[in-house]
């Protein structure tokens, strides 16, 4: 049995993100109980040998950063600032759908994730769409897609998750290029959406008369705890970016600093705070660490560099992350699995870029969730206004999500390997 251990553990892997698409559980606790299966009782590896594969690091990161923006959530300070944002747009028709992508892009870069930030900004696009009869499909692309492109934010979610998985490969200054590279590949993507799906014409539109309900509510000024919580979330940006604090210690400190200044409840916040998506990328990632054990990593590898080259290593790769990830979990399962095979990969095909094919691996990760199988798109089509199709909004992002594996993949071979972007 233990000549066959790498192709079970594959297996095992492929059949936990099946379980965790069909049975819609949580990935983590299942890949858990499969590598206690397949690691100990059919493998024999030792149990403490198992349980060294849980990223300590990952999980300080995660819960520290996702504890301060707990704060920042239920005590109104998000929620705040992009009743502002979105008001001060002072209706310019044409430019509202790239000021809101802009706006998506701040606030996901400041550290809550994508998911929290179409939440927040969801209702209001949707509003705004069915009032200045701006599309509905383009306003939920540019905003998803400016969520995403600050989502490799150094302080974001899936930032931290993904330079955490950089760590075990000495990579630890790459955190603000793949940002920046997120930022240039979800923009060029979105203006591609403004120019193929209406943007141009907006601008014979009156700006003046149809975008007026940008500024017909009122937003009550920050209160004494929202400006305690901006100025937390601003001292753990300037310590991270300029000072190397760590981000998740750093948001542990910020944040029990606010909640013993009275800026929000303790017990709401731990409530508040994605622990089933902590669990997911921490128990995905003790199968992935069994799997680099006992072989099943390095035949992952073997396999995608049968399809590829060191030329086509971004596209092929950046494609199957792409496909997978329209149906299952991008940070609970394709950065765990795919980001740690990338040096094997590489060694197997004779590439050098390293940096690259991770790029084009998270981006590529990242670019299908607008579709509605994903939460992004169905944060949108739950929020659609009365007067907007959801059943052709849902079908436009449908085509939209799974017509982005192969865009995607070329667009990153473009970035990656033909101009040689880092």
């Amino acid at each position: 049995m233990g000549n066959y251990l790498a192709e079970i553990s594959l297996a095992a892997l492929a059949i936990a993100v099946v379980i965790a698409i069909v049975r819609n559980v949580n990935v983590g606790p299942l890949s858990l109980a499969i590598a206690l299966v397949v690691g100990h009782y059919i493998g024999g590896v030792n149990i403490k040998t198992i349980i060294s594969g849980y990223p300590v690091n990952v999980f300080i990161m995660l819960a520290g950063i996702t504890y301060l923006f707990a704060i920042a959530n239920i005590n109104g300070t998000l929620e705040k600032l992009t009743k502002f944002a979105v008001k001060g747009v002072r209706g310019n028709v044409a430019l509202l759908p790239i000021v809101l992508f802009l706006l998506a892009f701040a606030l996901s870069s400041l550290g809550p994730g994508a998911i929290t930030i179409c939440a927040l900004l969801a209702a209001p696009t949707m509003l705004l769409a069915s009032e200045t009869k701006i599309p509905a499909f383009l306003m939920a692309v540019m905003v998803a897609n400016g969520t995403q492109a600050g989502n490799m934010s150094p302080i974001a979610v899936a930032g931290v998750i993904v330079n955490g998985l950089l760590q075990p490969m000495n990579i630890t200054d790459f955190g603000f290029t793949l940002w920046m590279n997120s930022l240039v590949f979800f923009f060029a993507i979105g203006i591609g959406a403004y120019l193929l799906f209406g943007g141009l014409k907006l601008w014979k539109k009156n700006a003046a008369g149809e975008a007026s309900a940008t500024v017909k509510f009122d937003v009550e000024p920050f209160s004494y705890q929202q400006y305690l919580t901006l100025l937390g979330i601003a001292v753990l940006t300037i310590g991270v970016f300029f000072f190397k604090l760590d981000i998740g210690l750093g948001g542990f400190l910020v944040g029990t600093v606010l909640v013993l200044l009275g800026a929000a409840d303790e017990e709401k916040a731990f409530k508040a705070m994605p622990w089933g998506a902590i669990l997911m990328v921490t128990g995905v990632t003790v199968l992935i660490q069994l799997m680099s054990k006992i072989g099943g990593m390095d035949l992952f590898a073997s396999i995608m560099a049968k399809q590829s080259t060191p030329y086509t290593a971004t596209l092929v790769v950046g494609f199957w992350a792409a496909l997978i990830s329209a149906y299952a979990s991008t940070i609970g399962i394709i950065l765990p699995a795919f980001v740690p095979m990338a040096p094997d990969l590489l060694a197997k095909i004779g590439g050098t870029d390293l940096l690259g094919l991770i790029s084009s691996i998270v981006l590529c990760g990242h670019i299908t969730d607008v579709s509605p199988l994903s939460t992004l798109g169905a944060i949108f089509i739950a929020n659609a206004a009365e007067d907007q199709d959801k059943k052709k909004l849902f079908r436009n992002l449908l085509i939209w999500g799974l017509a982005m594996s192969p865009v995607g993949a070329i667009v990153c071979w473009f970035m990656f390997t033909v101009l040689g972007l880092p």
